[in-house]
């Protein structure tokens, strides 16, 4: 049995690990796909204190390497069930199972696609599910977001503070939006509204260079920009562990700053949290809290 399980390998989870080995901790961090989580697939970070520019895959890589350095163990393993046993907690991953004494749940969440042909090949070649990341990369560029609540319009405002011109893209007549953003899109004279229009092609090889949009009523059109910004909404996989942490209406952990659950001995970090920003500062934050509260648990009982 080890002290604590992590679940999920990105900067959250890897965090985590790090300050829990450095507390002396036995650790094992399961990851299903691949450590590092999101930011693997940004050619360029560079809104992280203290490193001016690095690469998603090696801030990913090095990362890694200094969890295990550490003495951190690490496994590939889709995790599908979670329940609380005599002193402590059991893990089920497909005919595997891990036990530990506390547990950390750093499940992140996936950004909600589009499902475009390209769509996949252009991210970070044009593509982007982050303004606030990539945005800067955008300067006096023809850009566009498609989406229509909160993070859309957000995202929007933050880029008409950078690029040239910001055409949102929304499916709807009306936004999901809290009334205040979108008032305040309205003010800006670079952000156009497209309503009732999905972006339904994406123009360009080995870059991004236009987009093709489609109205409720068939008509089509293409429209030259450098930047598209996806902000259709993320999905969280937290559903294995509803019983041992509870969920909002929107899937992501109902848990504070504290990252702590219900659960006496489990513990919540990063983007799987909810929480009002998702950057790697913040995942960063959660997993040394996370892992610095469950130290402090462990010590208790």
């Amino acid at each position: 049995m080890y002290d604590i399980l992590v679940v999920g390998g990105g900067t959250a989870g890897l965090t985590a690990a790090i300050y829990a080995r450095r507390a002396g901790r036995t650790v094992l961090v399961l990851e299903s796909t691949g450590f590092g989580g999101q930011i693997t697939a940004s050619h360029l970070v560079e809104n992280y204190p203290g490193i001016p520019a690095v690469s998603g895959l090696d801030y990913s890589d090095a990362l890694l390497k200094q969890a295990k350095d550490l003495g951190a163990e690490t496994k590939f393993a889709q995790v599908t069930g979670a329940e609380q046993i005599p002193g402590g907690f059991r893990l089920t991953a497909g005919k595997k199972e891990f036990e530990g004494k506390a547990l950390i749940l750093a499940t992140g969440a996936k950004h909600r696609t589009l499902g475009l042909p390209q769509e996949e090949e252009l991210v970070g070649r044009g593509v982007s599910y982050c303004a606030v990341c990539d945005g800067a990369f955008f300067k006096d560029k023809d850009t566009a977001v498609a989406g229509g609540g909160d993070s859309a319009l957000q995202s929007a405002l933050f880029l008409s503070g950078v690029a040239k011109s910001v055409a949102l893209i929304h499916r709807r007549d009306t936004f999901r939006a809290q009334a205040a953003y979108v008032e305040a899109a309205k003010t800006k004279a670079n952000i156009t509204f497209v309503m009732d229009s999905n972006v339904t092609a994406l123009e360009g090889e080995n870059t991004l260079n236009a987009i093709t949009l489609t109205d409720k009523s068939g008509g089509s059109k293409t429209i030259p920009v450098e930047g598209l910004f996806i902000e259709v909404g993320q999905i969280p996989d937290n559903g294995p562990f509803a019983q041992l942490a509870e969920l909002d209406g929107g899937g992501y952990f109902a848990a504070g700053e504290d990252c702590r659950t219900k659960t006496p001995g489990v513990f919540v970090a990063g983007d799987c949290r909810s929480k009002e920003l998702r950057q790697l500062t913040t995942a960063a934050a959660d997993g040394s809290v996370a892992a610095t509260a469950a130290c402090q648990w462990l010590d208790e009982r």
